[in-house]
């Protein structure tokens, strides 16, 4: 299983949740034939469901808890949007809600969650993360529709990242091809992240009248410019930032945002003549909610996280809101794109994956022939 960072996070507490709630069960005498009914029952085996089949709100008062799951750079919205939403619950509810988060790398999420980390709720850095658990069994086929906006929370764009001052004179694509550039991108077979930012070099031909040849040659020419594929996105920021290689490191424009915040940031251009809209996806993890009895928590927090309150937590850290009203108000902040293409525009993940990440495809071609 890979490694992730737990916040208020106690396997032993997980576990004994659904212990607990078997435990009550059985004290006040519902018997299996109850749980079985509330297992069949619209609330996903909530025992607050309604004998008749009909879901029922939970139970006043008391304590509920759900296990948030997300990739690590999502943190300082969710920080912020957490007591938000559990106010709000408790005041429609009387009903305390109790966060369990984890934050991660997005792949290592996802396989963290396929081994056995109880999360109610994940929001990862891409639908083919999202999809992994969903082959898993442990999320129905359809998620994407169960929320607004296809259940894309918030997007990013590349940016590219250069060194104090910019001395290379890095504008834009084009200049990764150069000679004296180095470039800095995490392996794409290992790397969730560095898949955008493979698809966002081959898409800048591709998406601007190249065909699949000049987009061939174009995204082999940069990766003959990248030194080292660090495994992840976390570590090729630190190939750049902590050991100094590399000219140009290409990154989320919201981590170079949230740096920037930090006053741990280096100068970043985001080009705007052609780009990647880098869209993350909230999912429930119906296996999960439905052996806890929270799926109408769970429901109403993903519902949460399109509102606009909780849709200017994330613009301020960075993402771009998928809210209309609220995109406007932060509009001057994220620059405008003038050809913003999707993964759906190159045929989807599903084909994405396929055509140039599997073993002997089009990214294992290019190593092929840079490393020759």
């Amino acid at each position: 299983m890979g490694k992730f960072r737990l916040t208020r996070f106690s396997p032993n507490k997980l576990r004994l949740r659904s212990l607990k709630g078997f435990l009550s069960l059985f004290l006040v005498g519902l018997g299996l034939c109850v749980s079985l009914a509330a297992c069949n029952s619209p609330s996903g085996g909530d025992p607050a469901a309604s004998p008749n089949g009909d879901s029922a709100s939970p139970a006043q008062g008391g304590t509920v808890n759900l296990t948030l799951v997300s990739y690590a750079v999502t943190r300082a919205a969710y920080e912020q949007i957490i007591p938000k939403f559990a106010t709000k619950w408790n005041a429609e509810h009387n009903q305390e809600v109790v966060f369990d988060q984890s934050y991660a790398g997005s792949g290592s999420q996802a396989r963290a969650v396929i081994d056995g980390l109880d999360a109610d709720i994940v929001a990862l850095a891409l639908a083919l993360d999202t999809k992994k658990i969903e082959q898993a069994e442990l999320i129905q086929p359809g998620w994407e529709k169960e929320a607004p906006n296809n259940s894309i929370v918030h997007t990013s764009v590349a940016a590219l990242i250069t060194r104090e001052g910019n001395p290379k004179g890095v504008n834009g694509w084009t200049d990764l091809t150069r000679d004296d550039i180095e470039v800095i991108t995490a392996n794409p077979k290992t790397s969730g992240g560095a898949r955008w930012n493979f698809m966002v070099l081959w898409g800048a031909i591709a998406q601007t009248g190249g065909d699949d040849t000049k987009a061939l040659e174009y995204t082999t020419s940069v990766y003959q410019n990248v030194p080292v594929l660090p495994k992840d996105a976390r570590e090729a920021t630190d190939v750049f930032f902590k050991q100094g290689q590399g000219d140009v490191l290409i990154n989320y424009e919201n981590e170079a945002i949230l740096a920037e915040q930090k006053g741990e940031g280096l100068p970043f251009i985001v080009p705007t003549d052609v780009n990647i809209s880098i869209d993350s996806p909230v999912a429930i993890v119906d296996a999960n909610v439905d052996k806890h009895g929270t799926r109408e928590v769970a429901e109403a927090f993903v519902e949460f996280l399109f509102t606009p309150e909780a849709q200017e937590e994330f613009a301020k850290v960075g993402f771009r809101p998928v809210d209309p009203t609220v995109g406007e108000k932060y509009a001057n902040e994220y620059p405008k794109i003038t050809k913003l293409f999707t993964v759906q525009e190159l045929g989807g993940w599903d084909e994405v994956q396929a055509k140039f990440f599997d073993d002997n495809a089009i990214f294992d071609q290019i190593q092929a022939k840079v490393g020759a």
